[in-house]
């Protein structure tokens, strides 16, 4: 995950990963100009090669943020496979922005390691 989570020049590290119903995560994550933050959160449904579900949190929150839920729903094709990313509520359209940009960096970024 270290390799390919995070928007375009980011750097992140994982601190926990604990993949399992009531398992949480925190990674830290270093933007290419600025502070490292965290995110973290628990998991809440885990069926491997088909659906992820977890809360997101910030560490430290932004004022602008609350805590949202992340569903990935995986299905194969043969060859391709698709994923489906369910993700809210956002307090603010601004915050809704930032994560649909990280998430399409960070989807990118799987997909050129998968290549590899």
């Amino acid at each position: 995950m270290a390799r390919w989570w995070g928007p375009a020049g980011f750097t992140t590290s994982v601190d926990e990963l604990d993949v399992r119903v009531g398992g949480g995560y925190r990674f830290r994550m270093q933007p290419p100009d600025g502070e490292a933050f965290h995110l973290a959160g628990e998991f809440l449904a885990v069926e491997p090669a088909a659906r992820l579900s977890y809360t997101f949190r910030w560490e430290p929150p932004d004022p602008d943020d609350q805590e949202t839920v992340a569903t990935l729903t995986l299905a194969g094709d043969g060859d391709s496979s698709r994923i489906e990313l369910v993700l809210g509520p956002f307090r603010t359209e601004a915050r809704r922005e930032l994560h649909d940009a990280g998430w399409s960096d960070t989807l990118d970024r799987l997909a050129e390691s998968l290549d590899r």
